[in-house]
């Protein structure tokens, strides 16, 4: 399989316009808090149109480098502050571009597609040891022979979390279609309070306390010792609507979370002691802190449920725990706390830096993402977007995503990385399994 794909070249694609020299971009307390994480997207497209070989990435790689003068701190790279935190040298140095082509059609990938197999279609290359000639981003466009397009997006999370990056593509389609952005970006600083005092309320803190003693303790390893696998699910309206039911939730997020989380914990307890594990919502707090959905940069918080005392199979129980967790995380005054806290930490490149994907099982809200918004061509929409939280290590994740637009507006899609022996599992898992959703991507063993 690994021979259907064939890469043509890398190249650098600047901006049509030159960065005012000497700008340079901090980062916030946020932004550094992912340090250790990355972001990888795939978005497909199903072309009934021929085009000649190379039409479409010279007309998308033309848009990306008009585009890129209203990203200035996607064309940067990374340099050390006198304080050793790492800022954005506005400098122009542009993002790499890798061009492929992929044997057969879309369609026929999709069928035989797989975690490894799509993340070939979404390049990255790990910092290298001089961080100045490293791009943060990567895009790659592989062209199916038989018909189809596939877009990857790579970037380190210290610069842009998961909405930012969909932000950046639905910006890219706009100009390669319209010729113009319809929502420019918005770089701005965090919001900051009136008084340096840290809120008393102890929410949120606690979780980065203890992601930052684990750094310390276990350093988070550079690859995976566990093979993981990507199970993705996709729910239809109606039985989003029925998991809300059972789970008495007015929140499809909150629905889904509990119904995986409890499934996933019924695969992972070999002992039948029938308790949940602990979980990690990650939640976008744009809106919780009144910023604009075109903010570029990080907002993603994240926060510890407990699963003690949960009885394994209860679905009331184990969505109530997740809505008081997303309730507790949605107040405007304890994200404020935390992002004070976390600049009185003064966190230092050489340690302190949290462990946030992990070892624990986590939970990302990432319904609110617009990958279907992104069309490069008229009457050409996304037919599948898949996300990537990297590194995985530990329990695993949990991703829920929007569906396409013919799905509803509850309608969902999960994806699910696990060991895999785990992810073959919970395929097969019966609770799952009574709401009937289709397997778009599974273990290789199930394919």
């Amino acid at each position: 399989m690994a021979g259907d794909l064939r890469f043509k070249c890398k190249r650098t694609v600047v901006s049509t316009k030159e960065v005012k020299p000497g700008k340079i971009c901090p980062l916030s307390v946020l932004d550094h808090s992912m340090e250790l994480n990355r972001i990888r997207i795939v978005i497909y497209y199903n072309y009934l149109k021929k085009f000649r070989d190379g039409e479409v990435t010279i007309k998308m790689r033309e848009s990306l480098a008009e585009l890129l003068t209203s990203f200035p701190m996607v064309t940067g790279r990374l340099k050390r502050s006198p304080e050793g935190q790492w800022t954005i040298k506005c400098n122009d140095a542009g993002v790499r571009m890798v061009e492929a082509t992929a044997k057969g059609s879309v369609e026929e990938w999709l069928e035989r597609v797989d975690r490894e197999r799509e993340l070939q279609l979404a390049s990255w290359e790990d910092m290298f040891h001089n961080p100045y000639f490293w791009s943060t981003f990567y895009v790659q466009l592989t062209e199916f022979e038989g018909g189809g397009l596939a877009i990857g997006l790579s970037c380190t999370h210290l610069v842009a979390d998961a909405a930012a990056a969909t932000m950046l593509l639905k910006a890219w389609a706009e100009t390669t279609l319209l010729g113009k952005m319809l929502s420019p970006p918005y770089f701005h600083p965090l919001p900051t309070t009136k008084t340096r005092s840290i809120s008393p309320n102890p929410h949120l803190i606690p979780h980065y306390q203890s992601s930052f003693s684990l750094s310390i303790n276990n350093p988070l390893p550079t690859s995976n010792t566990t093979n993981m696998a990507t199970l993705t699910l996709s729910f239809s309206q109606h039985m989003v609507q029925r998991c809300m039911a059972d789970a008495r939730s007015s929140d499809p997020f909150t629905a889904l979370a509990a119904l995986l989380w409890v499934a996933i914990c019924g695969v992972k307890d070999k002992s039948k002691q029938g308790v949940l594990l602990d979980m990690s919502l990650c939640l976008d707090m744009r809106k919780v802190l009144g910023l604009s959905k075109a903010f570029f940069g990080n907002a993603m918080v994240f926060d510890k449920v407990s699963g003690e005392g949960l009885k394994e199979r209860d679905l009331v129980e184990a969505a109530k725990v997740i809505s008081d967790g997303v309730r507790k995380m949605g107040n405007e005054g304890v994200v404020m706390g935390l992002i004070e806290w976390l600049q009185s930490e003064k966190m230092s490149h050489e340690h302190n830096l949290p462990v946030l994907s992990g070892p624990g099982l986590v939970c990302a809200n990432w319904e609110g993402l617009c990958p279907y918004e992104a069309k490069f061509e008229v009457g050409v929409e996304p037919i599948r977007a898949s996300f990537y939280l990297e590194s995985v290590f530990g329990e695993g994740h949990l991703l829920i995503l929007p569906a396409p637009k013919g799905e509803g507006p509850l309608g969902r899609v999960v994806m699910v990385t696990l060991p895999d022996d785990q992810a073959l599992e919970l395929c097969e898992e019966p609770l799952i399994h009574s709401y009937c959703p289709t397997i778009l991507m599974g273990p290789k063993t199930t394919v």
